[in-house]
């Protein structure tokens, strides 16, 4: 407490002396040869085109911006039925604190325009100071695809073959929507960033060193995935639907709306998906001797996967402008999944010479059942004409899941005769989690380029998950009461933090940040009256330093310490079967991992950027393969600390008129150090992966595209995978006057995608193989429809329930 102090102490000690004069800003506008009245008038700043302040011309045209704080300035005005007119670059110092800006006219929008829809394309890839963003409409093989998918070919991203997301080779990853956590991780989030079309989607930031105004969780950093919003006065929306073809069918459609006025902005977001898919997993063990490792039994298992099932999401939100500083919000998000999976498979159990003994037929079905609501009261204020604001938002988070399994073992030997009765185990595992949450976050600007920023959050979480298996013996249930269990899991996390960003002269910027968070949590093994409580505080301080060598050279230097809390699923010490002899199942035992990383940046000609970073993480949570006689299970475990040495390029270039290239390198050393079952492992790999993206205007309306990756072998946790190559292409073709545009896609098109993998230590000595339906050609078909004028977007918060949203489901 005595370092925060110190801190805190520091960080307003720099605020008084950074305090500056301010000044004001005035002009007029003219349209049509005479004064514009009721123009709409934005101030925004230079060296990012952010909206500072809002205005419009009084009936002499003429406008005034108040209490602006130094700096280097632009200002737009817009008007119905005209071009939008702006000023050149104005520099507004204390020895000059009143400007008044050169007249500006509004010229008429010609009758050959009138109907045309204008647009601009962005890039592909933008680098910023703390963050990389993807705009996902400029890729046209995202038609049609998934969030999930969208993720795939973001620049330093990796999806296993679960799903699970790691960010430049480190897993921990916090998964935002829209600044909101999505509440969920492992199987529940892969599924519901399946279930996400990408017609919804505008934008991806990926921030490896995120601010302290963001939560601490996520040891390898955030992504915040942004839905489209409207900056449309009057009405505006799309609507899509694409088919996909792989071995099976599948569908998705979107439809987005938005309707703003003078008092209420009203928006909506729906969707359907329809998968079915399919999984072949092979699993390789050899059953190993205590003693001297020697080989005892062989086990050949292969696993076919069908699922099948629908998803829905709506989302319903509203903004009130009580006056021009004073903005209510409220939003509520619904989810529905329901999924069908059929599980057949075959253990071939041999001896040590590989000679056939028996064999297991499985047949495994589970239904699953999942439902969300997620609801968000949000608030905004601007305090006074210096841009002071305050914010705030109440959520309450509610998931319930319901999963029924239905297994079947039938045994034979080698050449198909019974040995024994079949055995039926029916399982019920239930799972309901309630989020509650609120924040307030307050912004201070300091004059010219500089802010102050500070907030505090509390937010309660309880878990309840009441599993229960029976065995059918005979025609009769008889409870299992070994493999049952009821676990309540409470959590409560309060945190404060403070952020300062300045320039520190003219070519160097920086930020500096704090965080502090209060954990406190229970739990409740009610079958076996285990418990446990604990009870924490920590501190996370942010670091960043920016250097603008020339126009063509930018430098940085961040540092930041960051948390993995246990995802709930991952507390819960259930079963998941996935065979009678391979299952997973939760740690309660499980710590936080805490990760201290450092990255140095250059940026040249914003076009190419080149990042090295080191990582150490300590308590890494890791899911771990151990045996226990015939039988293998996965349970997360604080095997080891971790390092991690990387290097990542990105380049987006021209290479002609006509051609523009986006390459991503990741080139990552990962080194492990631990123990497993009081065995010690020492695991290391090098790994690179390369992402690019070849975009190509063919004419004005048609452009195609080609992207592929590759990635070496690498470390996943404790097992060692094999290279993995993809490669994807699409058309995209505009049509009805540039309001509707037709793409046509193909992913993995060698169907290459396949995943190859071993794992050896102690006792543990496997191999794996895994295909999915990843070869799949998809068309799909988008309209976008206005009818308004563009305004500055509505400024949404980011949601007060935290990692919350992201650590359920693993």
């Amino acid at each position: 407490m005595k370092s925060l102090t110190l801190s805190f102490c520091f960080i307003f000690s720099v605020i008084g002396a950074m305090a500056q004069n301010t000044g004001k800003l005035s002009g007029n506008i003219s349209k049509d040869g005479k004064p514009a009245e009721g123009a709409t008038i934005s101030l925004l700043r230079a060296k990012d085109s952010a909206v500072v302040k809002l205005s419009t011309t009084n009936n002499q045209g003429s406008y005034v911006f108040e209490n602006i704080a130094g700096g280097h300035y632009l200002i737009s005005a817009t008007a119905v039925g005209h071009l939008k007119a702006w000023s050149g670059k104005i520099e507004l110092a204390p020895k000059d604190p009143v400007v008044h800006v050169p007249s500006l006219t509004l010229v008429p929008v010609s009758k050959d325009l009138a109907g045309v829809t204008v647009s601009s394309k962005r890039p592909l890839v933008e680098q910023r100071i703390d963050r990389t963003i993807v705009n996902v409409e400029a890729s046209i093989t995202n038609i049609g695809t998934s969030a999930l998918e969208v993720l795939e070919k973001a620049p330093g991203v990796t999806v296993d073959r679960d799903g699970n997301i790691s960010l430049k080779g480190k897993e921990g990853v916090l998964i935002l929507v829209d600044g909101r956590p999505t509440q969920l991780s492992g199987p529940d989030l892969a599924n519901l960033l399946r279930n996400m079309n990408s017609s919804q989607l505008d934008q991806l930031e990926i921030m490896t060193n995120p601010p302290a105004r963001y939560e601490a969780a996520g040891t390898a950093g955030i992504i915040n995935i942004k839905t489209k919003k409207a900056i449309t006065a009057g009405f505006n929306g799309s609507a899509s639907v694409a088919y996909s073809q792989g071995k099976y069918p599948k569908t998705n459609e979107g439809f987005n709306f938005n309707y703003r006025n003078a008092k209420f902005n009203f928006f909506t977001n729906l969707s359907h998906n329809y998968q079915k898919r399919f999984q072949i997993m092979n699993i390789d063990r050899n059953i190993l001797d205590d003693n001297n490792n020697s080989v005892l039994k062989i086990f050949n298992q292969v696993t076919t996967r069908n699922s099948a099932g629908n998803a829905y999401n709506a989302k319903f939100g509203v903004d009130f402008f009580a006056d021009k500083r004073t903005t209510f919000g409220a939003v509520v998000n619904l989810n529905a999944r329901q999924m069908s999976s059929d599980n057949p498979n075959t253990t071939l159990i041999s001896n040590a010479v590989k000679q056939l003994q028996t064999v297991t037929d499985a047949f495994v079905n589970t239904e699953s059942a999942w439902k969300s609501i997620n609801a968000n009261l949000n608030y905004r204020r601007i305090l006074d004409q210096k841009g002071k604001e305050i914010t705030s938002d109440i959520d309450f988070v509610k998931h319930i899941t319901d999963n029924d399994l239905f297994m079947v073992n039938s045994y034979t030997d080698a050449t198909g005769n019974p040995i024994s009765k079949a055995d039926t185990l029916t399982g019920l595992l239930p799972q309901d989690i309630d989020v509650y949450s609120a924040k307030v976050d307050y912004l201070h600007p300091l004059g010219k380029d500089a802010r102050f920023e500070a907030g505090i959050k509390t937010s309660i979480v309880r878990t309840d998950n009441n599993a229960r298996y029976d065995s059918v013996q005979y025609g009769q249930v008889i409870p299992d009461l070994n493999r049952s269990n009821h676990f309540v899991y409470q959590e409560n996390i309060n945190a404060a933090y403070l952020n300062l960003s300045t320039p520190l002269s003219k070519k160097i910027s920086a930020q500096f940040g704090l965080r502090m968070e209060n954990t406190n949590a229970t739990g409740q093994q009610k079958s076996t009256g285990e418990n446990f409580s604990r009870h924490y505080t920590q501190l996370f301080p942010t670091a960043y330093f920016q250097y603008k060598a020339n126009d063509k050279n930018n430098f940085g230097a961040n540092f930041g310490r960051r948390v993995r809390r246990p995802s709930y699923q991952s507390l819960n010490p259930f079963i998941r079967f996935l065979d009678r002899y391979t299952y997973s199942q939760g740690n309660p035992n499980l710590k936080p991992s805490i990760s201290n990383n450092v990255e140095l940046t250059h940026t040249w000609n914003n076009q190419v950027t080149t990042t090295l970073n080191y990582t150490n993480v300590k308590d890494i949570i890791q899911e771990v393969i151990q045996q226990k006689g015939e039988e293998a299970y996965n349970m997360p475990e604080n095997v080891s600390s971790l390092n991690t040495f990387g290097l990542s390029v990105n380049a987006n270039t021209p290479v002609a008129k006509w051609w523009t290239s986006n390459i991503n390198i990741n080139v990552n050393y990962d080194k492990y150090k631990g123990v497993i079952s009081n065995d010690p492992i020492r695991l290391s790999a090098t790994s690179f992966v390369i992402n690019g993206t070849q975009q190509f205007k063919i004419s004005k309306t048609f452009t195609a595209e080609l992207n592929g990756m590759f990635r070496s072998g690498w470390l996943e946790g404790v097992i060692r995978v094999k290279p993995v190559t993809v490669i994807g292409a699409g058309v995209s073709q505009q049509v009805l006057k540039g309001k509707g545009t037709v793409r046509l896609t193909a992913r993995d098109i060698f169907y290459s995608q396949r995943m190859r993998g071993k794992s050896r230590y102690a006792n543990v000595d496997v191999n794996l193989r895994q295909r999915s339906e990843t070869q799949i050609v998809t068309i799909g078909f988008t309209y976008n429809f206005s009818k308004g004028k563009k305004i500055a977007p509505v400024k949404r918060t980011s949601g007060s329930a935290g990692e919350e949203q992201n650590r359920i489901g693993q």
